[in-house]
């Protein structure tokens, strides 16, 4: 199965030379998503992951069914404001500003080791802030799993300390 063939390519949006790269394809494709979702599952199981992270919001659309074909808890990543209980908080840039994500503070624990989901790789600004609040919650990060990497923004170089999986690449923004 060639990954490509279930990821439209939409010129223009959200703004103009921008070509976005829309997943609905995949998601909409029961046996392409299926296997997706054995891929990760099987990098995690290899890797050992204890828990799977899913950073807001597609992250949740892979780490779920990952996580329940493993037997493992989701965790979700949040920005602020979305989570009830007391969280940690970690600031990244942005292109134009920045942002923030947050997480449960007992949703990892020390020694827990976390398989990251996440639909496109770009300029890995939201992996590293990911990243970050699994070790403040004494986790430990043992792979992050992306659909797309954008290559030419170089997500790969700013995640060069971690185990970076990616099933398609595609050149360009």
């Amino acid at each position: 199965m060639r990954l490509k063939d279930y990821i439209a390519t939409v010129p223009d949006f959200p703004k103009k030379g921008i070509m976005f790269r829309d997943i609905t394809p995949l998601l909409q494709d029961g046996i392409a998503f299926s296997a997706v979702i054995d891929t990760f599952a099987g990098h995690a199981k290899k890797l050992g992951a204890t828990v799977i992270v899913g950073p807001e919001a597609r992250g949740f659309i892979f780490g779920a069914p990952v996580a329940a074909k493993l037997h493992l808890g989701l965790v979700p990543v949040r920005k602020p404001g979305k989570l009830p209980r007391e969280c940690y908080s970690q600031d990244y840039d942005l292109e134009y500003g920045k942002n923030t994500l947050c997480i449960h503070k007992d949703a990892i624990k020390p020694g827990d080791k976390v398989f990251i989901l996440d639909d496109l790789l770009a300029t890995g600004g939201t992996a590293l802030a990911t990243c970050k609040l699994i070790e403040k919650a004494g986790g430990e990060v043992v792979g992050l799993g992306f659909v797309i990497d954008l290559v030419d923004l170089g997500g790969k170089k700013l995640l060069k300390d971690y185990n970076v999986i990616t099933l398609s690449e595609f050149e360009g923004e």
